[in-house]
């Protein structure tokens, strides 16, 4: 499903590369305090977010930024030819690239790639492989990457982290397509970075703003909206509970019962809307 939202002069789409429910795992929940009975004080999560079996519905997707002067495609996914520990060690063949050409952005057209960090699933179309090696996948394009975000990783020398690194972020270095930017910096008088550290310890949301209107993508300071109603819900990925916690309590008070769109970056259709008080905590209004 391609979703838009008009942000003044500026216009965000979501291209999808996987939708699915994430059923309670009790060994490896993707947020383990998200199981149905305790969800069942949040009614408004029904029928968009959990199924009737209590399963969490969850997407991957892009989010294009059109501003002027800019088209910019906000965290590529994971992406097609690389098996990962996420797919069970499968490899995706999906046809992303043709979906965003359909979208109306061919890679060719896009001028920034930003990723809010350097997970797995957000960096993962940085590249394809062609010929039997990775190459950037937006040839046109400067990708943003977070200096503190950058370094952290920078320094893993086994494992995933590391193979992540090689395929899908050390090409674009290689061929001068980087540019490692400051939590806050600037893109465009309509675009900034707002640092959101805790999910990793460089992670940015995006802020938008024109004509008075304004929009937040969240990045993963929030992977659920069920993490709306109980801010301190963690996920597994994050990299430090605590602070995660704590970004998310302070983001969501900064937003409740404001006209911000909050766009969710694993947020599944209709993946934006409004953070509204709820008592003492919050809810998520579409």
């Amino acid at each position: 499903m391609l979703l838009n939202w008009q942000i003044g002069d500026v216009t965000i789409r979501r291209v999808v590369e996987l939708e699915n429910p994430v059923p309670y795992h009790p060994k490896y929940p993707l947020i383990a305090e998200a199981r149905t009975d305790a969800m069942q004080h949040m009614p408004w999560l029904y029928p968009h977010f959990v199924t009737k079996e209590g399963h969490l519905l969850t997407s991957v997707h892009a989010l294009v930024v059109d501003a002027p002067g800019l088209r910019m495609v906000v965290d590529t996914c994971i992406g097609n030819d690389k098996p990962r520990r996420l797919l069970g060690n499968r490899a995706l063949a999906t046809d992303f690239l043709a979906q965003l050409a359909a979208a109306g952005c061919p890679a060719e057209s896009v001028n920034v790639v930003l990723c809010t960090h350097l997970h797995v699933d957000h960096v993962g179309w940085n590249t394809r492989l062609e010929a039997g090696r990775w190459v950037p996948t937006f040839p046109n394009a400067r990708y943003l990457m977070g200096r503190v975000e950058f370094e952290h990783w920078s320094r893993e020398q086994d494992g995933e982290p590391a193979q992540i690194m090689q395929d899908s972020v050390a090409p674009i270095l290689e061929a001068g397509l980087a540019e490692l930017v400051e939590q806050d910096h600037r893109l465009t008088p309509e675009i900034r970075l707002l640092p959101t550290p805790g999910h990793t310890p460089g992670h940015v949301s995006v802020s938008i703003e024109s004509q008075g209107a304004r929009a937040l993508i969240t990045g993963d300071t929030m992977h659920h909206p069920c993490q709306v109603g109980e801010p301190t819900w963690s996920t597994s990925f994050d990299s430090d509970k605590a602070a995660a916690t704590r970004m998310r309590q302070q983001l969501l008070e900064q937003l409740a019962d404001g006209e911000v769109l909050v766009i969710g970056t694993h947020f599944a259709a209709p993946t934006a809307g409004r953070v509204r008080r709820n008592g003492d905590s919050y809810r998520f209004e579409v």
